[in-house]
C-alpha cells in the first residue's frame, strides 16, 4: 500500500520483466524531462511551476494528471521529485480503503514530499474527505472514540505536494478536483514520438532497428508509450528466439503474426468488437453495455482501450445513441467474414 521509491534500485515500469532485469534494461523511464519524449505544452507548463516553486522555495501545487493507461503519468511524478530534489510516495486509490490508511501515509509524510496517487477515482468517499484539508490546510481531523463522548484531535502534517492520476476524470469529485493546481490531460503521442521512444529503448535492449521497423511497431502501439516498449521487449525475445540481433520489416512481421496483430495494429478483441456491431447489430448504434457482454469484457476496458485506437484510425465513432462503424469500419469489417 504504501511504497517509497528510490530510483537507485527500484523501477517502476509497469510491464516490467519478472525476472531481474540486465544493465541494458534496468529502468524503461525517463528520469528528466529532457529525456521524456512527448506532451511538450505539458512539460513546458511544469518547468515553469516547478521552477518558481523551487525560487520560492514553497511545495509545488497540488497535480492532477488524466489520459489512457500507459501514458506516462507515473513516469511524470517520478520526474516532478527528481526535479523538485523530493522523495516520491507511491500508492493507489483502491489501495487505500480506510480513513486509517490514507491518515498513516499522510502523517508519515515530510516537509517538500510527493505523494503520488494513481487511479485516484477509486478511493472511497470518506477517504477523498480526509484528502480536503490535508490538501488545502496541510492537517487532517482524526476522531477519538465513539458517540456523544468523540472528541475531534486535529493532526499538522509536513507540507506536501499531491500529485493524482486518473484514466477517468468525470469519476473525480468536483471538491477533490477543485483542490488541484492544475489539472493536465496526456494526450496520444505522435508516431514520430513512438519511434524515439522505440529507438531510444532498443539502445537499452541492446538490439538494432531500421527505421521501417520502428515505423511499423509505432503504428501498432496505439499512440501509447507503454505497449511500445511491451511489443520492443516481445520483439527482443524474437531475436533471441531467431539467433539475430537486427530487427527488420521481416521480423516485426513474425512478430505481429505471433502476437495476433494485423497490419494495422488490430488485435483479436478489435476485430471482434468491429464484427458484432457490424453483423450482429446491424451496424447500431448499439450501447457500451451491450456490447461489453457480446465481447465477454469490461465497459471500462472498451472506453480505455479498444475505442480510443479504432476512433483514432477513423473506424468508430460515438454518438449519444451508442456506437456505431464510420464508412471506412464498414469497409474493413466487411473483410472479416
Amino acid at each position: 500500500m504504501l511504497e517509497e521509491v528510490n530510483n537507485e534500485n527500484i523501477s517502476l515500469d509497469p510491464i516490467a520483466e519478472l525476472n531481474t532485469p540486465s544493465i541494458a534494461e534496468f529502468s524503461f523511464r525517463p528520469l528528466n524531462f529532457n529525456d521524456y519524449i512527448g506532451q511538450e505544452k505539458l512539460k513546458e507548463q511544469l518547468k515553469i511551476m516547478i521552477s518558481s516553486a523551487k525560487t520560492r522555495e514553497a511545495c509545488l501545487d497540488h497535480l492532477l494528471f488524466f489520459g489512457l493507461p500507459g501514458m506516462g503519468k507515473t513516469t511524470l511524478a517520478q520526474i516532478i521529485a527528481n526535479d523538485m530534489g523530493s522523495n516520491l510516495v507511491v500508492t493507489s486509490g483502491q489501495a487505500l480503503e480506510k480513513t486509517g490508511d490514507v491518515a498513516s501515509i499522510l502523517a508519515s509524510l515530510k516537509n517538500g514530499d510527493i505523494l503520488f496517487i494513481d487511479e485516484i477515482h477509486r478511493l472511497r468517499p470518506k477517504v477523498e474527505e480526509m484528502l480536503y484539508t490535508a490538501m488545502e490546510d496541510f492537517a487532517i481531523d482524526i476522531v477519538l472514540g465513539k458517540g456523544p463522548t468523540a472528541k475531534v484531535m486535529r493532526l499538522d502534517l509536513a507540507k506536501f505536494t499531491l500529485v493524482g492520476a486518473t484514466t477517468r476524470l468525470h469519476k473525480i469529485a468536483n471538491p477533490l478536483k477543485d483542490r488541484f493546481g492544475m489539472v493536465f490531460h496526456l494526450q496520444e503521442y505522435l508516431e514520430s514520438e513512438i519511434v524515439q521512444i522505440l529507438a531510444n529503448n532498443s539502445v537499452k535492449l541492446e538490439i538494432e532497428c531500421t527505421n521501417d521497423a520502428l515505423q511499423k511497431l509505432s503504428i501498432c502501439s496505439r499512440g501509447t508509450p507503454r505497449i511500445a516498449i511491451h511489443f520492443l521487449k516481445r520483439a527482443r525475445d524474437l531475436l533471441l528466439h531467431n539467433n539475430t540481433n537486427l530487427l527488420d520489416n521481416d521480423q516485426v512481421d513474425q512478430l505481429l503474426n505471433k502476437i495476433g496483430l494485423d497490419f494495422i495494429g488490430l488485435n483479436h478483441q478489435d476485430r471482434k468488437f468491429l464484427e458484432k456491431i457490424y453483423f450482429d447489430f446491424n451496424n447500431g448504434p448499439v450501447g457500451l453495455s451491450t456490447l461489453a457482454a457480446a465481447i465477454n469484457d469490461e465497459p471500462e476496458n472498451i472506453e480505455d482501450t479498444i475505442e480510443p485506437f479504432l476512433i483514432r484510425l477513423g473506424l468508430l465513432q460515438r454518438t449519444h445513441r451508442g456506437r456505431q462503424l464510420t464508412a471506412k469500419g464498414i469497409e474493413l469489417a466487411k473483410t472479416m467474414v
